[in-house]
């Protein structure tokens, strides 16, 4: 039986990323300064990070017989990620995703297709149990239908296992699901949808957290960008500050890096308010590059990181 230490369910979708000085405004052209192709969807982003901050891997997932799902078969192979329960969609197509990257500071926005993810369903998950119930720590999104990853969470808390939902892109979702999270790890935005209070003061911030605490969380970590991270709930309330990052490059996939390392780091047995750091980290790394799977770090790098700012 397969088994890993890290189960991601979510998405892979193909990154087309532009960048340019700006967003164009509707029925405007602009011209670009770069574009690249490469493996994304914040699920798979997730599980390579994982991969390579050193825990062995598992992604879940539905793909389309065709190039980029071979694009992502390739990219997991790479990185030694189990891909035993990513089943092969005949009808609908592997995802992809349109990244506009600001040329001037790095900021991105995104548009997503799930494709052939958003085909995941129950009985796949249930399918995917002895997987799930093998690992230390379970991850998911919203990528995927909700239903899905309702069922994951589910099945991970009924073995034992951590679980760590990663509510992105934010969606009026039922409390339910929180009852089954150890950890939600919104970034402010997130947090501000799903709980309708600006967390753009730190006050703010802990005010959201404490409401996804009430509706059932054990614990929140709310990521706070260029201001670090505030963890909040059952293992108390502590405001973790960022990494002092001079050469931001690409802030795409920041958030999936430090899921992917949070995760390792409760995986190896960590404290949450080190776990936080320990993905902090990889997250600051992995701005340093251009792309998002691409740009995830490796655990020598983490390490290193780690030990010059101790």
């Amino acid at each position: 039986m397969d088994r890993a230490d890290v189960v991601v369910l979510g998405t892979f979708v193909a990154d087309l990323a532009f960048k340019a000085e700006r967003m164009p405004v509707v029925g405007e052209t602009l011209l670009g300064r770069g574009f690249a192709m490469g493996p994304g969807g914040k699920g798979s982003n997730q599980v390579i990070a994982a991969a390579r901050a050193g825990a062995k891997s598992a992604m879940i997932t539905r793909i389309g017989r065709d190039a980029f799902g071979e694009m992502a078969r390739k990219t997991w192979e790479q990185d030694g990620v189990t891909t035993s329960h990513v089943l092969v969609d005949d009808i609908s197509p592997t995802g992809a995703a349109f990244i506009f990257v600001s040329a001037t500071n790095g900021d991105n926005a995104i548009i997503v297709e799930s494709g052939a993810a958003a085909n995941l369903s129950v009985s796949d998950i249930r399918a995917a149990q002895p997987l799930i119930a093998s690992a230390k720590v379970f991850v998911t999104q919203f990528e995927q239908p909700i239903d899905a990853a309702v069922e994951g969470l589910r099945l991970a808390r009924e073995h034992g296992v951590t679980t760590v939902l990663n509510p992105a892109p934010a969606l009026p979702v039922g409390d339910a699901i929180y009852g089954y999270c150890d950890f939600v790890t919104p970034n402010e935005t997130e947090a501000a949808t799903l709980t309708g209070i600006d967390t753009s003061t730190d006050e703010g911030a802990l005010r959201a957290a404490t409401s996804l605490v009430e509706r059932g969380a054990r614990n929140v970590v709310v990521t706070l960008g260029a201001k670090g991270a505030l963890l909040h709930g059952a293992v108390g309330t502590h405001f973790v500050p960022a990494f002092d990052i001079s050469n931001v490059v690409d802030t795409t996939g920041a958030g999936d890096a430090f899921n992917g390392g949070f995760a390792v780091a409760l995986s190896e047995g960590r404290p949450p308010l080190e776990a936080v750091r320990f993905g902090a980290a990889v997250a600051g790394l992995s701005v340093q590059k251009p792309g998002t799977a691409p740009s995830m770090p490796r655990r020598s790098e983490v390490d290193a990181f780690l030990r010059e700012r101790s």
